[in-house]
């Protein structure tokens, strides 16, 4: 998707051959998605996530300022109690009408030793970055956007890309979780195991975390170079570019033939700062590209072909938590499962057949990433190397075909889902991909036995 380029849409020859219908009838389809009103009945503030998927009426909000506030207020608090980050999980992991529950206030860097530091869980990942760099330390990976907080991160299993690379919850050494009684509670590998093992990767169903301790590496400065290449040729090549490079994804263009392919390494060379960001004005050449020939795919490649030839590659040359995440401001809707790393290659090759037949709308890019393997319970990654594919729908459209085309090819080669992406799974199914599922609920129960924690969409996920 980072080809930095417009892609010749500007064209006043391709512009005139869609002019018929086609541009037209996307005047009425793109139409901004209606919300519910900003305030209910009852007179209780809206809240949306990020896509504009979910929303809720909360009967409280709450924003405590320290780790002993938010112990006074959860025993008391209206249930269910739903910690909020960022907004940015797709699925419906935080409405509710009893509290919201927002981590801003508790945010920075508490203490750090080592390649060590203690941070507090409602920090920002583009705010600990920089806290991190001054002290000389990076997180060793980084996800895609950088605009969640850190404990939505973690309950969520949000990683990045990379050989040999956890995601972001198997850095953390310790943490600091207020249960739903008030109670704190610490925990590590040797201080209470089993609620370490089991809320790592916890939904926000355990407590609400407070307080991490993350094993960080020592500051480093990184190339990433972005080429546009043949879909058939990466396919092919993928195995051995993930294990060439310290961070490799790719990102399959539909519709065109191409994909972009995004390394990053270890390097001296002097900085060569990122340039402006133009993922968003390609995404909408990319969109203008269906809009213009949605129902001749064929005339639809060869323009994008045409309009992709001789693209020159990008290279930034930086520390690495200004280069490994992006500026994602087009919002969109998300399914990500994370399939056995031997399956990933041929099921993506069946995602792109049958988006490229049965889902002419489509215009995001498809993401394939790589994961290593961790000892969460309810780690995605759980005891197996994972390669990930993700599909996206712009916000303004219909993504019913993700559950109709694709999920089922994710299901049937072994895939979990992410934790913060859309899916349809519910217990029974969920409990036979995770092998220490009922070990991780048994944990969660016990810690809150009322369900104060538990909302709609995870009375689903724990049954």
């Amino acid at each position: 998707m980072t080809t930095r380029r417009k892609l010749l849409l500007g064209s006043a020859g391709l512009l005139a051959l869609g002019a018929g219908g086609c541009a037209g009838r996307r005047i009425w389809l793109d139409r901004e998605p209606s919300l519910p009103p900003a305030i209910d009945a009852q007179g209780r503030a809206l809240w949306t996530n990020w896509s504009g998927l979910e929303s809720a009426y909360p009967v409280k909000r709450a924003a405590p300022a320290s780790e002993a506030e938010l112990a006074a207020l959860l025993p008391t608090a209206a249930a269910p109690i739903r910690p909020v980050g960022a907004g940015h999980s797709f699925t419906a992991l935080v409405p509710t009408e009893g509290t919201l529950l927002s981590l801003d206030r508790l945010e920075g860097l508490v203490s750090h030793a080592g390649m060590t530091a203690t941070v507090r869980a409602g920090t920002k990942l583009s705010a600990l970055g920089p806290a991190l760099a001054a002290a000389g330390q990076e997180m060793p990976n980084l996800p895609d956007i950088n605009k969640q907080s850190l404990a939505g991160a973690l309950a969520t299993a949000t990683h990045g890309t990379g050989k040999g690379f956890t995601a972001i919850h198997g850095q953390v050494t310790a943490m600091r979780l207020v249960l739903p009684d008030g109670t704190i509670a610490e925990c590590s590998r040797d201080l209470r195991p089993e609620l370490f093992h089991a809320a790592r990767v916890g939904l926000g169903g355990f407590g609400v975390l407070s307080q991490v301790t993350l094993q960080n590496q020592p500051l480093s400065r990184v190339k990433k170079v972005v080429r546009l290449v043949d879909t058939e040729w990466m396919l092919g090549e993928w195995p051995a570019l993930a294990a060439k490079h310290r961070n490799a994804e790719f990102l399959v263009l539909p519709f065109t033939g191409k994909s972009a392919l995004i390394t990053h390494d270890v390097t001296t060379e002097p900085v060569r700062a990122r340039g402006p960001d133009t993922d968003s004005s390609t995404l909408m050449d990319l969109k203008r590209l269906r809009d213009l020939f949605e129902f001749t795919p064929g005339l639809r490649r060869r323009a994008a072909q045409m309009a992709m030839k001789d693209l020159p590659e990008e290279v930034a040359i930086d520390e690495g938590w200004k280069l490994l995440s992006n500026e994602r401001p087009d919002r969109f809707k998300e399914m990500e499962y994370h399939l056995p790393i031997s399956a990933q290659v041929e099921v993506l090759r069946e995602v792109i057949a049958r988006i490229e037949r049965d889902a002419l709308g489509v215009f995001f890019p498809i993401e394939a990433r790589i994961i290593a393997p961790d000892d969460a319970w309810l780690s995605p990654f759980y005891q197996r190397e994972s390669g990930s594919i993700a599909v996206h729908a712009w916000y303004k459209e219909a993504h019913d075909w993700m559950f109709t085309l694709i999920e089922p090819l994710f299901r049937e080669a072994g895939g979990r889902p992410h934790w913060g992406k859309l899916h349809s799974l519910g217990a029974r199914e969920l409990k036979a991909l995770y092998p220490m599922f009922a070990e991780a609920d048994a944990v969660r129960r016990a810690v809150d036995p009322m369900g104060r924690m538990v909302n709609p969409f995870l009375k689903k996920i724990f049954g």
